[in-house]
């Protein structure tokens, strides 16, 4: 698999959605959860969302329980919570995990690209982002304490870059 483009996931509402569909699209990619101490992100997120979302740029939030159980809902369970709660308007994908053996390809293909500190692979807990730019290309990786608002600008420079 050469680019996320490649792939299709699926939505937690059940349909199917090419990634391509994200072609020209800044992206900021995230592993969320529901009853984590990060999960105040998704406000973040969502300010981001609605700030850049009509010049480019989408977060696509993929659930994972993977780390302490933080998200053992169903996928209604996790989309009423987070748009209850958060006001949550960005594409929410079924829920996956993002390490071991069946890690999802997005996620092998995003660490695979970006790994972490002194070359990590693994995902270290919820709320881990990376942002790939128009063309596909993942250009950083953002631990858990990295607050949205803090990314803003590298979204900025992004959308006003020519690709």
């Amino acid at each position: 698999m050469n680019s996320i483009y490649d792939m299709t996931c699926q939505r937690i509402t059940g349909e199917d959605q090419s990634l391509s569909t994200y072609t020209n699209t800044v992206l900021l990619i995230v592993n969320t959860a529901s009853n984590c101490g990060f999960t105040p992100q998704f406000q973040g997120l969502e300010t981001l969302y609605t700030e850049y979302q009509a010049q480019g740029f989408e977060v696509l939030g993929f659930p994972c329980n993977q780390f302490g159980s933080q998200d053992p809902g169903t996928h209604e369970e996790i989309l009423q919570f987070c748009q209850t709660n958060y006001g949550v308007s960005f594409p929410m994908y079924a829920k996956i995990d993002v390490n071991g053996p069946n890690a999802h390809p997005l996620y092998q293909h995003l660490k695979n690209k970006v790994p972490g500190l002194m070359g990590s692979k693994a995902i270290k807990w919820n709320f881990t982002k990376f942002l790939v730019d128009q063309s596909g290309k993942v250009r950083e990786r953002f631990a858990p304490t990295t607050k949205p608002n803090e990314i803003a600008s590298m979204i900025q420079q992004l959308l006003h870059a020519t690709t």
